[in-house]
């Protein structure tokens, strides 16, 4: 078996250091809230994981079974709340409303490489939240720079109801009948000292934003997301797949700025809407590009996209998006050949690319009859990319677990069924460290409300035996607590690079040089002066 923690060379020093890390990883909500934390500052090398707490608060703790909700199906008759605001019975209300959310609290919790907790960001609710049940939110992305840590959220209070469906401010779409009042989607920017900064944007409405990455040499975040819930695709023109929001923007004068957009006509099938074809959940930027994917919904294709040129990120509007070589292009409504679900990514080099596969969102999956599902190793050559095998072992797929409330005799039931958000690290000793988020299902409820888990698995790179592959396993790192969900995994960002005091003194001298210089030409302009 591989080591699954850098450094660790042996079976049962891996075992220690994986006890150790699932009781320290456990996120602490209550240290978190009192702010009884470390100074908030990242240090290069950790990990940082996202991770929302339902609390019943605002619009929810009033609900009461037969309470109108924010929505309706012909704009007169509201849907009518199947359950009151406790957890997680509040899920339930999405059988009445399919579109049924909670806005709650954003924390990020800061752990060594070994799975040690250091520290907890909790994200004021004044500031930024998210939706609880959106199981595709809160994504973490570094910035190109490596300084910086982006994820989107709404600019809403805490028990929102329906705020993933409500549209941005003076937009609108018809079929949308969604009362909630209107918000903006958001960039949160969290700086490796600890200082952030908020871009609001109006794209997204009706939907949400999942996934932003700060681009510094365009000084643009790259945003991936959703727009639209009705019949139509919004009132502002597309504002969902693939945006550029300039950080620091007025949402209101800056509209949106759509860096491209996709289309199943582009593989031979007939049109159909724009909308879901940009359904787009994961990204990442390699080698100057960016690689968006899409795993979810009854249109488009799920499968993984190159947006614009390779080696240069796109700006502006018009760039291509298309399918990358050797990728599904099967219809994601297809009821034949093999339709995939993936979500996060990460490129371990050029010829071998990681794909978090969430799952089909199935209770009968296991290892068995869910190929795809867990993580997938593609491999460059000839022009294609091919799958050489999906990492499966030791996620337990389909496989019942039962997280406890430690207030009470409640419990809660999920199953993993794959991965979503990923992120990975490549070591000396020619292994990959990879860390992903489970994607989970239960019976009842919502599935985004479900209690999952960080896991780990360490992988040889060079290798594309399937037989191989299947010898390495998952370790479980950590679990979100009863009423807790995780959500985006990255490592932490780095403080901006330092100039050495061999540099910093070559500085001061060339300054020094460079007021003389301008003294001398100043006493000689005065010289000229009275000699003329």
């Amino acid at each position: 078996m591989l080591a699954i923690i850098i450094g660790m060379t042996t079976k049962r020093a891996i075992r220690r250091r994986i006890q150790k890390a699932a009781l320290l990883l456990s996120p602490i909500s209550l240290l978190a809230l009192s702010g009884s934390t470390r100074a908030q500052t990242f240090d290069s090398g950790n990990i940082v994981v996202s991770r929302s707490v339902y609390q019943n608060t605002g619009d929810a703790a009033n609900l009461q079974i037969g309470s109108n909700l924010p929505d309706s199906k012909d704009g007169k008759t509201p849907y009518k709340a199947v359950a009151d605001g406790s957890y997680p019975n509040v899920f339930s209300n999405a059988k009445s409303d399919p579109s049924f959310s909670v806005s709650s609290a954003i924390f990020l919790d800061q752990l060594t490489i070994s799975g040690s907790y250091i520290n907890t960001y909790a994200i004021p609710t004044s500031q930024i939240v998210t939706s609880f049940p959106s199981k595709s939110e809160l994504g973490l992305n570094l910035s190109t720079n490596g300084t910086s840590l982006t994820f989107m959220g709404y600019t809403a209070p805490a028990g929102r109801l329906d705020v993933s469906n409500s549209f941005t401010p003076g937009s609108s779409e018809t079929g949308n009948f969604v009362t909630t009042t209107p918000t903006y989607r958001a960039v949160y920017q969290l700086n490796a000292d600890g200082s952030h900064s908020i871009t609001q944007t109006q794209a997204y409405s009706g939907n949400n934003g999942r996934n932003a990455i700060l681009d510094n040499a365009n000084n643009q975040y790259l945003t991936v997301g959703n727009a639209g819930n009705g019949s139509g695709d919004g009132t502002i023109p597309n504002d969902n797949g693939v945006q550029s929001v300039t950080p620091g923007q007025n949402p209101v004068t800056a509209g949106t700025t759509p860096v491209g957009s996709y289309s199943i006509t582009q593989n031979g099938y007939p049109a159909d809407k724009q909308t879901k074809d940009n359904n787009f959940r994961g990204e990442t930027i390699f080698n100057n590009t960016l690689y968006v994917t899409k795993g979810s919904g009854g249109n488009g294709i799920n499968t993984v996209y190159q947006v614009g040129a390779a080696g240069t990120l796109p700006t502006g509007t018009g760039n291509a998006i298309n399918i990358l070589p050797g990728f599904s292009t099967t219809l994601a409504k297809s009821t034949t050949g093999t339709v995939f679900h993936p979500f996060g990514l990460f490129f371990a080099n050029a010829s071998t690319l990681y794909v978090a596969d969430e799952g089909n969102q199935s209770l009968s999956d296991t290892a068995g009859n869910n190929v795809n599902a867990g993580l997938q190793k593609w491999s460059f050559s000839s022009g294609s990319w091919n799958l050489a095998y999906t990492l499966q072992t030791g996620l337990g797929l389909g496989l019942q677990y039962t997280v406890s409330d430690p207030n009470s005799a409640n419990t809660y039931t999920a199953a993993t069924d794959g991965l979503r958000n990923l992120t990975g690290k490549v070591n000396t000793d020619g292994t990959v460290t990879l860390f992903g988020i489970t994607s989970t299902v239960s019976n009842g409820g919502d599935q985004g409300a479900d209690p999952n888990r960080l896991v780990a698995i360490s992988d040889i790179l060079l290798n594309t035996s399937e037989a191989v592959g299947a010898g390495e396993s998952f370790s479980t790192l950590g679990s979100a607590k009863y009423g807790e969900v995780l959500r985006g995994v990255s490592f932490a960002p780095n403080a901006p690079a330092v100039p050495e005091a061999s540099q910093m003194a070559g500085l001061g001298i060339g300054l020094i040089g460079l007021a003389g210089l301008a003294l001398r030409k100043g006493r000689a302009a005065k010289n000229l002066a009275r000699a003329s």
